[in-house]
């Protein structure tokens, strides 16, 4: 019984041991380009404020790769970090061209 009541408590503690999601978000290099509202681009929701934007969820890429598909839709970026993967500045510069 013992037993059965600590597996409980463990079962019970388990999401709050669960780490969250690394971070997606990128920063404009023109802040007047970003959406307005919230725009969804390989199954990440996308939300901006400013220049800085961030997304929840997605489909699992490489980075270069969502940052290509982001650059498509909302013009160059100076920062671009998807599920806690910074781009360098060469990369950055490949998902600008």
């Amino acid at each position: 019984m013992r037993a059965l009541l600590i597996a409980a408590a463990l079962f019970a503690a388990a999401p709050a041991v669960a780490q969250a999601p690394a971070a997606t978000s990128l920063t404009l290099a023109d802040a007047a380009k970003a959406p307005a509202r919230a725009t969804i681009i390989d199954g990440a929701r996308w939300s901006c404020e400013g220049a800085t934007c961030t997304a929840a969820g997605g489909t699992e890429q490489p980075a270069t790769r969502a940052c290509r598909r982001v650059v498509q839709k909302f013009g160059p970026v100076t920062a671009f970090s998807y599920k806690g993967v910074a781009l360098g500045a060469d990369e950055l510069a490949v998902c600008n061209a």
